[in-house]
């Protein structure tokens, strides 16, 4: 939710579109690095990571290094299945000394069998990425990555880690801000030690909730340093006994999470989206518009992606706060500055998309947004005046989520590229997911009923 600066406008630092293996070694080597962890997230986003030796990294830039693909987690395999190997991106190699001396990051392209693993995130927005660059345009993404600080009280009930950040409107104060201030600088200094420009650090609205900002580049580069930054910030808050959760919605009473995205279309070196002669007021080109409203079209399908979790739609069907706003999008509305919208325009270089959560696996969700946009775009589709009509209501749950992706042909294609079926394996996952919760027998659900009748 942080007010964004000039500075989310300015790219960072562009990686290496391509990397050799003596690349990666010799880097590694010149760095000190010692082990590296060879990293790539299943569906759902888990971090799966094997760790690589030095010595054997010519080896991992070759063969890459392999994983039993059902043990690792929501990627589409049966225990029966050969092994995923998963293959260096050395352009993304991220020495890691912060968090341990001789470490360093490398995340990977999952292949089975010599090709590549339709069901990894990665590669399913790198196709997306290459549909983009077919009709001469890419994507570059501002991602905002809102987290909680917590810890287990004695009876082993979740509480914020810092018990002073008790205000009922605790967004931007000074001395929550302070009391964090060695965990939070400790990730800017990390943060910018890499390149990654970071801006502002603020706490959210929410007791014991923290925002990082870093600036945008290409979408490749920025799914990677938000799983990246996923790590580091878990890695950091354990070492002062802390848990960093991404959970949406941790309290009922609070400020849910999001991973707010800030999407621009470039062709040639410059952005596609400004025009000065707007007549709707908002800076956006005709591209821009129709980029809108493919995402305003698809956005119920859109949410089962950027919002993947049963705890997801406790953020979005949020009623009120101790805050008073909840900050997250109830209809499919799109608007100039005014973060009550599924989609805002603060400016006319960028739209952000306000629907995700921090459950979202960053990849999925930029495939996604990717694909609907691409179809307004294709479509010469209009959204309309800002603010104007209701808008389609979100979904409720997860469940109603999952029946709209199902019944989206371009979101469901974005997951489903090649035609393998990653599509309705994601919605099956996910529609488990919600009975599983479903059939539980929760708290809320013993002190309603057991003396109700």
């Amino acid at each position: 939710m942080a007010v964004e600066t000039a500075d989310l406008l300015v790219p960072s630092p562009t990686r290496p579109s391509s990397a050799t293996a003596d690349d990666l070694a010799s880097r590694a080597r010149a760095d000190g690095t010692e082990f590296i962890l060879a990293l790539f997230v299943d569906l759902t986003g888990k971090p799966c990571a094997k760790l690589v030796p030095v010595e054997a990294v010519e080896e991992l830039q070759s063969e890459g290094v392999g994983f039993a693909g059902y043990a690792a987690g929501a990627l589409g395999q049966q225990p029966s299945d050969p092994d995923v190997m998963a293959i260096p991106d050395a352009s993304s190699y991220t020495p890691l000394p912060f968090v341990q001396p001789g470490l360093a990051l490398v995340h990977c392209d999952p292949h089975v069998e010599g090709a590549p693993w339709p069901y990894a995130p990665r590669i399913l927005l790198r196709r997306q990425i290459e549909r983009a660059a077919q009709q001469g345009l890419s994507l570059f993404v501002g991602a905002e990555v809102e987290y909680f600080l917590v810890e287990r009280d004695e009876r082993g009930a979740l509480r914020v880690a810092d018990t002073r950040d008790d205000a009922q409107r605790p967004c931007y104060d000074a001395r929550g801000l302070t009391r964090m201030y060695d965990h939070l600088t400790t990730v800017s200094k990390a943060m910018n030690s890499l390149g990654w420009s970071n801006y502002a650090n603020d706490h959210e609205d929410a007791n014991g909730q923290f925002e990082q900002n870093f600036a945008y580049a290409d979408a490749m580069t920025t799914a990677d340093r938000v799983i990246t930054l996923r790590y580091l910030l878990s890695v950091l808050a354990e070492r002062r006994g802390m848990t960093a959760t991404f959970m949406p919605k941790p309290f009922s009473d609070r400020t849910g999470s999001g991973l707010h995205l800030h999407l621009s279309l470039w062709r040639g070196g410059e952005s596609t989206f400004p025009e000065a002669a707007d007549p709707r007021g908002l800076g956006l080109s005709p591209l821009a518009y129709s980029f809108v409203a493919g995402l305003l079209e698809h956005a119920p399908a859109l949410q089962a992606v950027l919002a993947p979790t049963v705890n997801s739609y406790k953020r979005t069907g949020a009623g009120s706060t101790r805050s008073g706003a909840t900050w997250s999008p109830r209809t499919a509305t799109y608007g100039g500055n005014d973060r009550t919208h599924f989609l805002r325009v603060p400016d006319g270089h960028r739209v952000e998309v306000r629907g995700g959560d921090g459950a979202a696996n960053p990849y999925l969700a930029m495939a996604a947004a990717l694909a609907a946009g691409l179809d307004g775009v294709e479509r010469g589709l209009d959204p309309g005046d800002p603010g104007g009509a209701p808008g389609v209501p979100l979904p409720p749950t997860l469940l109603h989520a999952v029946e709209a992706l199902e019944a989206d042909p371009v979101v469901t294609g974005a997951l489903d590229a090649a035609g393998d079926g990653v599509g309705a394996y994601f919605a099956s996952v996910k529609r488990a997911e919600f009975f599983d919760w479903h059939s539980t027998v929760t708290p809320w659900e013993i002190d309603r009923y057991v003396t109700a009748f």
